[in-house]
């Protein structure tokens, strides 16, 4: 490419491809780099759609499903035989989906006219032009460099992952079977979400964390009925252990380890997911070509608006701080887009709502109560739960509630936190309201639908001046 590109973007997952888009939507001449090869060979979409978010989103759609009918359709007066899962069909629907989804942005760029460079991008020097990039042997000039190349998965010393018997979240995509013995090292989102799924389709789920508090991320209220919840459905938890020996045998794994009162326990599995969070993906990148380095946790250093320190070197979602959230990364990169054409765009960090795909599904945006009471901050607290909602009711799904936090003077809004079977889509309610400083009282003087779930989430706002009116 002998013509010198206005924004060259490195990693085509949520945070490049969206950033790539938006910036060719502005008329900027786009490139986009991705060295990602999947079955049928180079694919966009990096981590998330290929063996992250949309994959287990999938197989979560389908375990829960299976788990529906094989065990609460009798419920609602549906009697049916021994319900069976097809593991194979089930992974290969996944894989289809992934294909479209990954398809589906290698037209959006074609439409959008950007160029897909297929390999791995090495930053080779700024030169006063703009900074040059070598890419599968070629050599790019771009103006401005958004560096977007997502994260991977940790893993532990002395822990061999083969993603056979022990597994990462994306060897945890394809078993070929729910093994009888699941062990999940790490109560995390990944850990939490993978174990439910295999836990669901039969496996007998043992999950070890070393943090003592169970989602200490999530407000203290939800995490104790989750963990009663989650405890509820079949999972075992083991918290605050500390981790001795990993070893394979032939009828599958040991994992040696000392519990919270310091005795030493094992446990056989015959499979093992190895969860224990993620770290930016910067290998062989050439960030010191341009004087750039990372921090001591391995995030390239930006500002409020991800500019680096070097002039047109920015670097957006999980290779920067901030939540490794695929939606954020977005948000990331049409801001950064529409920076380089003078736009003002901005992001509310503290507006980025959470989720967690288990059933029921956890959610939350703003901060915990926790937090408010660690800062000193004057709150009230409105709780209200699905319990008494008659949509969740027929719906049988009366787990969960909906808990508003508002400041204690002013009403605004400081945090909404919800477990829920519809969590994930009830949280952008509250995204909107914060982003707007809505107080409670707007959210209670909004006229909801009825029978909805999203009934709790006014209730929840009238809650907060105790004055429910279904409570």
């Amino acid at each position: 490419m002998s013509e010198t590109l206005d924004v060259l973007v490195i990693g085509a997952g949520p945070a490049g491809y969206i950033a790539a888009i938006r910036a060719a939507q502005l008329g900027l001449k786009t490139a986009c780099a991705e060295k990602w090869i999947g079955p049928q060979g180079p694919v966009l979409g990096g981590t998330c759609l290929n063996v992250g978010c949309i994959p287990s989103k999938a197989l979560l759609a389908s375990s829960e499903a299976f788990e529906k009918i094989a065990h609460h359709s009798s419920v609602h007066g549906i009697e049916v035989g021994k319900a069976t899962i097809n593991v194979p069909k089930m992974l290969a629907r996944k894989d289809d989906i992934v294909a479209k989804m990954t398809k589906g942005i290698e037209f959006l760029f074609k439409k959008n006219k950007i160029t897909w460079l297929k390999g791995h991008a090495v930053i080779l020097r700024k030169t006063p032009d703009g900074i040059e990039v070598q890419v599968a042997g070629e050599v790019v000039l771009a103006k401005n460099l958004i560096i977007a190349t997502g994260s991977k998965a940790r893993h532990l010393p002395g822990i061999a992952v083969d993603n056979t018997i022990i597994c990462d979240n994306e060897g945890a995509l394809n078993l070929g079977a729910a093994p009888g013995r699941l062990g999940v090292i790490g109560a995390g989102v990944i850990g939490l979400e993978l174990g439910s799924v295999w836990r669901r389709l039969g496996s007998d789920v043992t999950i070890l964390e070393a943090a003592s508090d169970f989602l200490s991320a999530c407000d203290e209220t939800v995490s104790k009925d989750a963990f009663k919840l989650f405890t509820r459905q079949g999972i075992k938890f083991n918290m605050g252990i500390q981790l001795g020996e990993v070893s394979q045998t032939k009828k599958g794994v040991t994992v040696r380890y000392k519990d919270s009162g310091g005795k030493d326990l094992s446990l056989e599995c015959d499979r093992l997911i190895v969860s224990v969070g993620r770290v930016p993906n910067t290998d062989g990148l050439g960030l010191d070509q341009i004087g750039l380095s990372t921090d001591a946790r391995g995030f390239i250093p930006v500002d409020d608006h991800c500019q680096t320190k070097i002039a047109g070197v920015f670097a957006i979602g999980d290779v920067v701080r901030g939540p490794m959230l695929a939606h954020k990364g977005e948000d990331e990169g049409v801001m950064v887009a529409e920076r380089l054409v003078g736009q003002k765009t901005h992001i509310d960090y503290n507006c980025i709502p959470w989720v967690i795909y288990t059933s029921p599904e956890i959610a939350w945006v703003g901060q915990t109560e926790q937090e408010l009471r660690a800062a000193g901050r004057a709150y009230k607290s409105g709780v209200f739960p699905f319990a008494a909602n008659g949509r969740a009711l027929g719906m049988d799904a009366a787990d969960g509630f909906v808990k508003m936090l508002a400041d204690a003077q002013t009403d605004e809004i400081l945090g909404v936190h919800i477990i829920s079977s519809a969590a994930s889509d009830l949280i952008s309610e509250a995204a909107v309201a914060m982003e707007f400083k809505a107080s409670a009282e707007d959210i209670a003087r909004v006229c909801h639908p009825h029978p909805s779930l999203s009934e709790v989430m006014r209730e929840a706002a009238l809650a907060t001046d105790k004055r429910a009116l279904n409570m």
